[in-house]
Formats: structure tokens, C-alpha cells, sequence
């Protein structure tokens, strides 16, 4: 059921889920939602801040470092973290 409820989640930018989870946030911490719909929103919640994770996991393999030649004419590029 969690599944269907939070199918929207992957087309959703990251932008658009950050603004969501933080609605889920301002909700949750007024404490004034139902027991079973505060259930309902966390899990919802924990959806947003998986395709958060994945999109910015995603961002990062993409950030490249460029680099320069000894008078400082770009000559390329690097992954910006060499593991």
C-alpha cells in the first residue's frame, strides 16, 4: 500500500521532494495529525528522502573537476572525489 501511495515520489524533482518532505517535517513536529495519518506521512516522508538521496548520489558522480595545465588553460577533466 506504502508503495502505490508513493509511486508519485520518482517523478518528482529534487526540489519538488524537498519542498514535500519539509511540509512532512512542519506537520509531524506540530503534533496535531492523527496517529495513523502521522504513520501515513512518515512513511511517505522516508520515500521523499530516499529519492532525495538517490538524485544528489546521482548529482555527485556527474560534478567533475576541470583541470588546468601548468599556465592555467583547462586541459580536461577529473572525477572531483578520487576514491
Amino acid at each position: 500500500m506504502a508503495g502505490e501511495i508513493n509511486e508519485d515520489v520518482k517523478a518528482m524533482s529534487f526540489e519538488q521532494a524537498l519542498d514535500a518532505l519539509e511540509k512532512i517535517v512542519d506537520d509531524l513536529e506540530r503534533g496535531d495529525v492523527p496517529l495513523d495519518q502521522s504513520i501515513k506521512i512518515y512513511e511517505r516522508g522516508e520515500a521523499l528522502k530516499a529519492h532525495c538521496d538517490r538524485l544528489l548520489k546521482a548529482a555527485e558522480d556527474k560534478v567533475e573537476k576541470i583541470r588546468l595545465s601548468r599556465d592555467g588553460k583547462p586541459v580536461g577533466t577529473e572525477p572531483l572525489d578520487a576514491d
